[in-house]
């Protein structure tokens, strides 16, 4: 209704009756320091000169001062301009566009949430290329599932996210599926199925390239380790033979920096707090043999805890929150 909580509380009276909307029969009292329709016209007439009509008013108030003219105030321009509907986004540039808050989850323990993605696998023939689908788990950064394929495919995903649910054994569990806005990680065909499963859907926001920055991660570890083949492999069995080389190499061997470099299969099985304290001993160790040399405290081996999707957004919306 566009009212105030305070407007209606002053039109209800004791007995509960409402009384007539007066506001249409008050006469508004002029301000002594309001400005005159002559004063408005002329903050108008400047601001549609060619020489300011591409300018906000924060610009063209201090000019108008350089030239010993003074109008109004800077707040007084944009009011004008609203009142006549003239507050609008000036020059040639696109205004600034509005992005939503990122979505955002949080992973205590393996299976909680889930990124994926589709990446390409170059062919030896020019032209032609293999599409790597690959299920990522954020909190141990463990390839959960992947495929290679020759198309893309919203039926080929669903039956990806399926064998992934029923490898890591939480089907009656299903975690957060989190990816960014691509045909097969939209189609209807998975969306369906993940309804079916109980299984919570999460998108990037559109035209935000780093909404899943995980997923993204990997690929690029994926692509720039020594063996990635960059001419090319020869075919479909090719690539998913190499991808099974590299998924055992990258789960049980790779030593992640983003987990205090322990494997992921290590964090996924929720052994890594004992190999960080052993690790943690081993320095200790050491620095009691010989502590003339350790000029600096030894490495802090503990564990990573809880891992947060776009984290360095999350606080940041925080911190706007709490200043507002």
């Amino acid at each position: 209704m566009g009212l105030s909580e305070r407007t209606v509380k002053r039109w209800r009276q004791a007995d509960g009756v409402v009384t007539p909307d007066r506001r249409p029969l008050t006469r508004q009292s002029e301000q002594p320091h309001q400005l005159t329709m002559a004063e408005e016209v002329a903050i108008l007439a400047t601001c549609n000169q060619s020489e300011y009509r591409s300018l906000p008013p924060s610009q063209i108030v201090p000019q108008l001062a350089d030239k010993g003219i003074y109008l109004a105030s800077e707040s007084s321009f944009y009011r004008v301009l609203k009142k006549h509907q003239q507050q609008n986004h000036r020059g040639r540039m696109n205004p600034r566009r509005k992005v939503p808050e990122p979505t955002s989850f949080t992973a205590t323990g393996p299976n909680q949430v889930w990124t994926w993605d589709i990446s390409y696998c170059l062919s030896a023939v020019r032209g032609q290329h293999w599409y790597l689908y690959l299920v990522l788990d954020i909190y141990s950064r463990k390839i959960v599932a992947w495929e290679v394929h020759s198309t893309e495919s919203g039926l080929l995903a669903k039956r990806l996210i399926e064998r992934a649910l029923l490898r890591e054994g939480c089907w009656n569990k299903p975690p957060v599926l989190h990816s960014d806005n691509g045909a097969p990680m939209t189609s209807h065909t998975l969306r369906a199925r993940l309804a079916e499963l109980g299984m919570p859907m999460s998108h990037s926001r559109p035209r935000v390239s780093n909404d899943n920055p995980y997923s993204e991660s990997l690929f690029r570890t994926l692509k720039y380790c020594p063996a990635w083949p960059s001419k090319g492999l020869a075919s479909l069995i090719d690539v998913r033979d190499w991808m099974l080389t590299f998924e055992h190499a990258y789960n049980s061997h790779h030593l992640h920096s983003g987990i205090n470099f322990v494997t992921p299969n290590t964090r996924h099985a929720g052994k890594d707090l004992e190999q960080l304290q052993h690790r943690n001993r081993v320095y200790e160790a050491a620095q009691r043999r010989n502590p003339r040399r350790w000029s600096r405290a030894a490495p802090n081996w503990e564990p990573v805890g809880a891992v947060t999707l776009n984290p360095v957004k999350l606080q940041e919306i925080e911190l706007n929150k709490s200043a507002a």
